[in-house]
């Protein structure tokens, strides 16, 4: 009995045999997950963050995220704790800056900022650019856990900037929802590793469709092992913003 359970167990964890994608099929699975967190309005969502640094003591924060994802504007506001309250940032012109009230100066970041000085990048939380951004390539279908999941490697398009050059993902085949994400460095090094336990959808009537979002995302630090973040995205509104909001002139009018 042992015997066959060991057995039943290997089976369970081994890989499924590998038939691959064609590009019609890959394109398909790569676009569902861009087209299902794009919104044709904007956003706005209350996000939770706990940052765990090896020997040092738990970090909890609280921000609002704000998205304008037709013109590719995005915005951080941090509102807890009392130390960052007011501190934000802002994309804008394809530019990402960093506000501090502390010292009431803007300073230019990229992509491989990390926010608030967690394992989050600015693109963790805004809508997904795959196709835009990636070439696809099938690398197997396996098993994640209980889950019968494709594999598949993204490498950065010519000319194109992002955080990581490679990414590597877990996509469920059942559901198509992103389960495990890798992020390597051009050398090939692993940088991050994500997991997305639960996704939520909510109806938006801009897009006059459900809008897709990981309600928990769980993110570990490859090359500072020990340290990871905890992202909850809370309170999702689809409504428009402000037109005026995405501009620095608002975002330093909060920390006053």
């Amino acid at each position: 009995m042992r015997s066959l359970a060991a057995l039943l167990l290997l089976a369970a964890l081994a890989p499924l045999p590998a038939r691959a994608l064609d590009a019609a099929a890959l394109a398909k699975v790569v676009a569902t997950i861009d087209e299902r967190q794009r919104n044709s309005g904007d956003w706005k969502a209350l996000c939770y963050m706990e940052a765990k640094e090896k020997g040092k003591t738990d970090v909890v924060y609280e921000l609002v995220v704000y998205r304008r994802d037709e013109d590719d504007k995005q915005m951080f506001l941090f509102t807890k704790p009392r130390s960052e309250q007011g501190k934000g940032y802002l994309r804008l012109d394809k530019n990402f800056w960093l506000y501090d009230p502390s010292v009431g100066r803007w300073e230019r970041r990229t992509d491989r900022e990390r926010i608030g000085g967690t394992d989050t990048r600015r693109g963790d939380l805004d809508e997904s650019r795959l196709v835009e951004e990636y070439d696809a390539k099938f690398e197997a279908d396996e098993k994640l856990g209980a889950f019968a999941v494709h594999r598949i490697l993204l490498t950065v398009k010519p000319g194109v900037d992002v955080a990581f050059p490679q990414v590597r993902l877990w996509v469920d085949q059942k559901t198509l929802n992103l389960l495990k994400r890798q992020e390597l460095a051009l050398s090939g090094r692993l940088m991050r590793t994500n997991y997305y336990p639960r996704w939520k959808k909510v109806y938006s009537e801009s897009k006059k469709a459900e809008v897709w979002f990981p309600e928990e995302m769980r993110i570990f630090d490859e090359i500072e092992k020990g340290n990871s973040t905890l992202i909850l995205i809370r309170e999702v509104d689809l409504r428009p913003l402000a037109a005026n909001l995405f501009t620095k002139a608002w975002l330093e009018s909060k920390s006053r």
